[in-house]
């Protein structure tokens, strides 16, 4: 599923045995870009809505934007991680 080697950033070299694990380094940039979403898009509801903001309101506006913030940088570390070209994931899968 990655797309380096289809833009021409990888040639198919695999990483050293010591860097992390694709899904661990999905599962830690979808956490840290969910507090990132989260505050931002509880900002635009701030903004968009002024004075009449409610709780329930601008919760469901950080749930969304957490969740929406932190699949899209999941994805995106998984089409662009040299740690998730499939050469790489099938060595550490094999080495366990």
């Amino acid at each position: 599923m990655a797309l380096r080697k289809f833009f021409g950033f990888s040639e198919g070299e695999l990483m050293r045995s010591d860097s992390k694990p694709c899904t661990r380094l999905m599962r830690q940039t979808a956490g840290i870009c969910s507090v990132g979403g989260a505050l931002g898009f509880w900002t635009l509801c701030r903004l968009h809505y002024g004075p009449r903001i409610t709780v329930p309101r601008s919760l469901r506006w950080a749930a969304c934007g957490a969740v929406s913030v932190s699949s899209a940088s999941a994805l995106l570390v998984r089409l662009f991680s040299p740690e998730c070209e499939p050469q790489n994931i099938a060595v550490y899968d094999s080495g366990k």
